[in-house]
């Protein structure tokens, strides 16, 4: 059974059933996990070409492990392993491997700690590979 109150539209509509945790409006552009549709991300959540201080588009390209990525400020119905600290191509960071809760495949990884000044941006951020998700509602 649904809960009983009526989140706002803005909101991500919670749900009891085992089929997924959360669900993301219909009248958004999302992605979701190519191997069993939950949804992930709502595409607003992008942040992976943000905007610079001089209002030139950073055109910065993510690489997850198997290929690349994109970086979200936000994620729903994925799970979150330890933290363990990584050298990536940007640095040392501490991050936690990121799965989908309803079929279990590792998506990505969170950002929980950026070691130098410049990656600060990423803490509290996601990464899910492109290999892992699709692009649903709206993207005609």
């Amino acid at each position: 059974p649904e809960l009983s109150e009526e989140p706002p539209a803005e909101m991500v509509k919670m749900t009891k059933s085992k089929t997924f945790q959360a669900y993301l409006p219909n009248c958004h552009r999302t992605y979701s996990c190519i191997h069993c549709r939950a949804h992930l991300a709502n595409h607003d959540e992008l942040i992976s070409k943000a905007i610079n201080k001089c209002n030139f588009f950073l055109m910065q390209s993510f690489q997850g492990s198997q290929g690349r990525a994109y970086l979200f400020n936000s994620v729903v119905n994925v799970g979150c392993g330890p933290a363990e600290e990584r050298v990536l191509l940007t640095g040392l960071h501490a991050v936690a491997d990121i799965y989908c809760e309803n079929c279990k495949t590792t998506l990505g990884w969170k950002y929980e700690h950026a070691f130098e000044s410049s990656q600060k941006y990423k803490e509290g951020k996601f990464i899910i590979e492109l290999a892992h998700m699709i692009k649903d509602n709206g993207w005609e």
